[in-house]
């Protein structure tokens, strides 16, 4: 099991590498608004790298109700990521 940090470094590299932009730093607060590429595709593929990259099967209910990077690191906890 890994804290919100180790979770959140993580992310941020598959963001970076989801939206091709090493300069994106991402906190709990980022939202989709917040990076310009971030479309239904790239959510898509973020979602299936989150999934790779944590080595859990996220439902659609569970990605629906995410509401920015912060709900995905809870998220990613209580599975036990």
């Amino acid at each position: 099991m890994s804290d919100a940090g180790s979770i959140r470094g993580r992310l941020n590299t598959i963001f970076q590498e989801v939206f091709d932009d090493d300069s994106i730093q991402i906190s709990d607060e980022t939202t989709a608004q917040d990076i310009d590429d971030w479309d239904s595709v790239a959510h898509i593929t973020l979602v299936l790298s989150v999934e790779e990259e944590f080595g859990v099967q996220l439902n659609a209910a569970e990605v629906g109700k995410l509401e920015n990077v912060g709900a995905m690191v809870k998220l990613l906890i209580d599975r036990g990521c």
